[in-house]
């Protein structure tokens, strides 16, 4: 099954990006720990990984405020 990243707005609108696709999670995750910045950076707020059609999980790419 193929893993690929969708993403969010601040709103939780869906927004455009990199369309990737990746032969494991692992790829997924390495792919996303060197882009974050710049996906950030453009107005990502939520990164969500999926497999195939399955939503694996969710992860904010905002800095934690205290």
């Amino acid at each position: 099954m193929p893993w690929s990243w969708r993403y969010e707005g601040p709103d939780g609108q869906a927004v455009s990006g990199p369309d990737e696709t990746f032969g494991s999670q692992a790829d997924a995750e390495s792919w996303i720990g060197q882009t974050w910045r710049e996906l950030s950076a453009a107005g990502v707020a939520t990164v969500i990984l999926m497999e195939d059609d399955r939503t694996e999980y969710r992860m904010s790419l905002q800095p934690v405020t205290e």
